[in-house]
């Protein structure tokens, strides 16, 4: 089955961690949690067209939601991909 870059990639994240990691060509994006890095290396480098170096993902487990003392349900897992870069850079449009 064939996977489209936009089922992969969610979002960029754009946090003070991470902007401070954009000048080490470090960028952070949250992706499918069942992406692979190899999926992950692949949609970066069609879609800014650039060369990726490395891949590092993380998963953040989802929390239990209470509401009145009670267990309502459950967030979803988090999983994001620090890609760094051979060569190029990545533009994001940042809002004020």
């Amino acid at each position: 089955m064939k996977k489209f870059i936009s089922d992969i990639l969610i979002k960029p994240l754009m946090t003070e961690k991470s902007a401070s990691l954009n000048q080490a060509q470090c960028y952070v994006f949250e992706v499918s949690p069942k992406a692979t890095k190899n999926e992950i290396k692949d949609a970066i480098q069609k879609f800014f067209d650039v060369k990726v170096e490395n891949v590092r993902t993380s998963i953040k487990p989802g929390k239990v939601v209470k509401r009145g003392g009670k267990v309502s349900g459950k967030r979803s897992k988090q999983k994001k991909a620090f890609i760094t870069l051979k060569e190029g850079t990545i533009e994001f449009i940042q809002g004020v």
